[in-house]
């Protein structure tokens, strides 16, 4: 995966650097807005990371040009502002993934990884992989550890659609709009009371936890 971090802050890139390099990524450095369009119009790359205030121009700005000039290349912005309000609006913006200052660096690979797996196609493929789960679409199968987990109709395309977007945070409003087709909050407890199942099903027997509630944003399945 090849990386455009477009950050003013040169310690916070020098460390974000550190951290992708380890894992084997490459990762290039604008600080600036005008440095960072200029390289994305001579570079090839998988993912954009963006911090949304810089010296010249904002992030949202960045993405409104990107998206306006046609780029499709997914953008992960990162931001001290994490109110909801500020992720609409860099979400609207064009934005496909928020997250929010201080992060993990296991959260934010995660997120790099998942944003590079959904624009390369992964994530349609046969068989998805995450953490010790497997996810085998066509024949609607899930195993966590080689051990195969009895699902629901509905749980499987929960247990799909964690897996798709894997180490990433999946809001209730995410999960009614792509697992139940709704544009509305039907104002029940389905979405709790199917994840509460899944997470039985995929825990039980086993020494670790991998589906995690995010208090006030939604649920996470963790790699182990």
């Amino acid at each position: 995966m090849r990386i455009l971090y477009i950050e003013d802050d040169s310690q916070q890139a020098s460390d974000v650097a550190a951290m992708v390099e380890r894992e084997g990524l490459v990762l290039d450095h604008a600080g600036n807005g005008a440095h960072g369009l200029k390289a994305l119009g001579g570079g090839d790359y998988d993912v954009v990371l963006l911090d949304r205030m810089l010296p010249d121009m904002s992030g949202i700005d960045i993405v409104s040009k990107m998206r306006a000039a046609g780029s499709e290349v997914p953008v992960l912005m990162v931001s001290a502002l994490g109110r909801s309000e500020n992720r609409v609006e860099g979400l609207d913006a064009g934005v496909d993934d928020y997250l929010a200052k201080p992060f993990a660096a296991d959260e934010l690979l995660a997120r790099l990884r998942a944003l590079h797996r959904r624009a390369s196609g992964e994530g349609s493929s046969a068989i998805i992989l995450f953490g010790d789960m497997e996810c085998h679409v066509k024949a609607r199968a899930a195993y966590r550890q080689g051990k195969h987990i009895a699902l629901s109709p509905k749980e499987f395309e929960l247990f799909r659609y964690f897996m798709q977007n894997g180490g990433e945070v999946v809001t209730r409003v995410m999960l009614l709009k792509d697992v139940w087709n709704l544009d509305f909050d039907p104002q029940t407890n389905v979405v709790d009371v199917n994840v509460g199942r899944l997470r039985r099903k995929l825990e039980q027997g086993f020494d670790s936890p991998v589906l995690e509630t995010i208090w006030g944003s939604g649920y996470r399945l963790r790699a182990v």
